[in-house]
């Protein structure tokens, strides 16, 4: 996996010449992946709007609390939710989430084997389940490769800053520059966290560890 992603890489900077020193700044990119089931997206849910380190404190509260993480027991037990520390909106998306997969109406086996495009239809049609939500689960949890989550503050400030931009870029402005990096957009977004890493001391790629 990590092979494949300096190749990626290794083509996106020859094909934009503007990416070479932002990968000479952002020092060694890895691969990241969170596993492609319910806990896995609860994860992802768990981390929306807040930093890395609170977001593995309460999942792992969560995790500890709810065992096994399965749509059902979390039907089955919801008030565990506010033991580990979710915020009310979240605690109605992982409800949201978990009746969906019950009920039949998403399949996360499924996304594996969709497109991108109909993979993220299918996810932002949960109720509370944005647009970052199931670009990062695409991106990290079933490895669809050209996904660049353009409303990531992160990736705005890195892309801003490493282009010399007098401001930060919107999500619409981020996406329209990401554009020009299709089909291997999830590749550029790790190589921009990389950068943002190496630039402000700490990492805010939104999964715990890489793959080993």
């Amino acid at each position: 996996m990590e092979q494949e992603l300096t190749q990626t890489i290794d083509m996106l900077c020859q094909e934009d010449a503007r990416l070479v020193s932002v990968r000479e700044k952002a020092g060694h990119v890895s691969p990241r992946r969170i596993s492609a089931d319910f806990a896995g997206l609860c994860f992802v849910v768990t981390s929306q709007q807040v930093s890395l380190a609170s977001a593995a404190a309460i999942f792992g509260r969560m995790q500890n609390l709810i065992d096994p993480l399965t749509p059902q027991v979390l039907l089955d037990a919801p008030a565990l939710m506010i033991e580990a520390g979710q915020s009310r909106a979240k605690q109605r998306t992982l409800l949201a989430l978990a009746q969906a997969l019950v009920d039949g109406d998403l399949s996360l086996e499924t996304l594996v084997l969709m497109d991108g495009d109909d993979a993220f239809k299918h996810l932002v049609a949960i109720k509370g389940i944005g647009p970052w939500t199931a670009q990062i689960f695409l991106m990290f949890g079933t490895g669809h490769p050209d996904f660049f989550p353009a409303g990531d503050v992160a990736l705005q400030a890195a892309v801003g800053h490493a282009f010399g931009m007098e401001k930060r870029p919107s999500a619409m402005e981020l996406a329209a520059i990401a554009d020009r990096w299709q089909p291997n957009r999830s590749a550029a977004a790790l190589l921009f966290w990389a950068y943002y890493r190496e630039w402000k001391g700490r990492t805010v790629i939104p999964v715990l560890e890489p793959t080993k």
